[in-house]
């Protein structure tokens, strides 16, 4: 039974509905949300600046709204610029750490190890403990391997046979002799 593939408990064409079922509920549920936050900042907006009764005033009290309204702005640009100073002051911070943890991380280095000679029979007593019984002669059953002897080219005189390497019979003879 493990070598059969699995087979669903489920067919295809339920499956395929059931994901449009969810599909459409999770865009449903998507543009609700989005709906909800629309009106949640709407309502925000509206408690934090309340609309401007503007009709029926004289020059002054438009001026005194006007200065009003230049120190709200003020303040609130005062507001940001703290902000903005605390945000870059942690990204800098961050960029610092992560550069401290790059030249940290340079900095360590392997120590090169030491070669150490230890023979078969000790290496398998100190993997294996006290498990380690019987010996083996790992060399024993390693592979002869025969050298061919090179074949060396004989030196000879090369005035011998001059005449009978001259001519066309005697590089037919140096060209078979080389294949």
């Amino acid at each position: 039974m493990s070598g059969a593939p699995r087979r669903s408990k489920i067919s295809a064409s339920r499956k395929l509905g059931l994901k449009i079922r969810l599909l459409t509920s999770a865009a449903t549920m998507l543009e609700n949300e989005k709906e909800e936050k629309r009106l949640e900042r709407e309502n925000t907006l509206n408690e934090r600046v309340p609309p401007l009764q503007l009709s029926g005033l004289s020059m002054q009290q438009l001026q005194e709204i006007c200065k009003e309204l230049h120190c709200k702005i003020d303040v609130v640009d005062e507001e940001r610029y703290d902000i903005a100073a605390k945000v870059a002051k942690n990204e800098k911070e961050i960029q610092e750490m992560n550069q401290k943890i790059f030249e940290l991380k340079s900095k360590l280095k392997r120590p090169n190890l030491k070669r150490v000679r230890i023979s078969a029979e000790a290496m398998l007593s100190v993997l294996l403990g006290s498990r380690h019984k019987e010996s083996f002669d790992f060399k024993a059953n390693l592979k002869t391997v025969k050298k061919e002897e090179e074949k060396k080219e004989e030196v000879t005189d090369w005035r011998k046979n001059v005449e009978a390497m001259s001519g066309m019979e005697g590089r037919k003879k140096l060209f078979d002799a080389t294949q």
